[in-house]
């Protein structure tokens, strides 16, 4: 079963603009599936995964791009960076859109050749696991506090419940776990750490124990939804301060894990620097943190947390998929007054709390600290498991979590 992608548009928008299209992401998210199906009869389509055709096309990139002429899909491109410069020498003398698709997994290293060699020539765009709009078969816009828009929302989709949603939490949001229900996903994260591990993570950087690093994601993965503290990540997985700070960049570069950053200005002169750390798929999260069953993590130490990081990575992936940066910020100055989400955009400031609950209490409080800028505070709201979409106060809202 295919799951029709939300990010379709933009694609397809790139490859008219420009003569590269890259698609970056963590494996598994369904990149060569998405392309191949938009690829039409005329685009070739080879994989560098495959170890011959990534030694020809490093010992002779000119002749693989002569055997492997545009229209092409590369994926897994970073494999092979000398065919970078030719591809360059390509687009510039054909000077013809869409000619290169091209996908790659480890962000970091395709990035740097795409800036030393594609600038300007290449549209990229940043792609994730499912949404939950996506595993429903509805396309949203991204995710604002716009009440007419969320009260269509609730007549185009049912209703969740908290059992319904951490089912989706546990089971996370690669394709693979949706498209064959009778995947093992024990295996399944098991097989996908295992080739992460072994494959990008040696390929980023010499990782010398391997078992360090699956232990460091284990206790980055036991942390999501907090502000993150190198020298406790440190601390925890046995591993330097320094260390700390790259492998978690690494897992950021991967497309893992997104750093959301404190909202500060001017004015505010207390707020906390360090940003907040959550896993864009809470399958593999709780997979890392050992939880057997989506009923034990829904009653566990850490459903609020996850409750939280499911939230955060939706609205975050709703712009991803619109081809947007998701103007995301956080809250939090030295009296502890912390607001979870802010989202920036057009001028206007949206607090946002996130509560596992159907009728929090005080989860206003701290939405007064915004009046001090010199910014339009807009409607704000408090993602919950509320029955329906109801009024907070004149200007806040109570939004149901499952209609984000």
């Amino acid at each position: 079963m295919y799951y029709e992608r939300s990010i379709e548009p933009v694609i397809r928008k790139m490859n008219d603009t420009f003569p590269v299209l890259i698609v970056t992401g963590p494996r598994q998210v369904g990149k060569t599936t998405l392309l191949t199906r938009l690829a039409g009869k005329d685009r070739k389509i080879v994989s560098l995964d495959n170890p011959t055709i990534r030694a020809a096309a490093r010992s002779d990139p000119e002749l693989f791009l002569q055997r492997y002429a545009p229209p092409v899909l590369i994926d897994e491109v970073q494999h092979a960076p000398e065919l970078f410069d030719y591809i360059k020498v390509y687009v510039d003398r054909e000077k013809r859109c869409g000619d290169f698709w091209l996908t790659g997994s480890q962000t970091f290293h395709m990035m740097k050749n795409v800036t030393e060699s594609l600038a300007g020539r290449a549209g990229i765009v940043r792609m994730s696991g499912l949404s939950n709009d996506e595993i429903r078969g509805v396309h949203f816009s991204p995710f604002r506090v716009d009440i007419p828009e969320l009260t269509q929302r609730g007549k185009d989709v049912p209703p969740m419940d908290i059992m319904e949603i951490f089912q989706r939490i546990f089971r996370g949001s690669l394709p693979r776990l949706y498209e064959n229900e009778d995947v093992d996903q024990f295996q399944y994260y098991e097989s996908y750490l295992e080739t992460y591990i072994s494959r990008d993570v040696r390929d980023l950087t010499q990782v010398g124990d391997e078992m360090s690093f699956f232990r460091f994601m284990s206790v980055a993965a036991a942390r999501t939804a907090t502000n993150v503290n190198y020298e406790t990540l440190a601390s925890e997985a046995g591993i330097s301060a320094p260390t700390a700070k790259q492998w978690l960049s690494m897992l950021v570069s991967s497309g893992l894990v997104a750093l959301i950053q404190p909202y500060a200005n001017n004015v505010l002169k207390r707020v906390i620097k360090a940003p907040r750390m959550y896993f864009l798929d809470t399958g593999l999260c709780a997979h890392l943190t050992r939880w057997s069953s989506a009923e034990v993590l829904e009653q566990g130490a850490m459903s609020g947390a996850f409750f939280e990081t499911w939230v955060v990575s939706e609205i975050y992936k709703s712009y991803l998929n619109a081809g947007k940066r998701p103007p995301l910020y956080f809250y939090r100055d030295s009296n502890k007054k912390e607001i979870d989400l802010i989202v920036y955009q057009d001028g206007i400031l949206t607090p946002i709390e996130i509560k596992k609950s159907a009728a929090p209490k005080d989860a206003l409080r701290n939405f007064s600290v915004l009046e001090q800028l010199k910014t339009e505070i807009g409607t704000g709201a408090v993602i919950c498991m509320a029955a329906d979409l109801l009024p907070a106060d004149r200007k806040n809202w109570f939004v149901p979590a499952w209609l984000i």
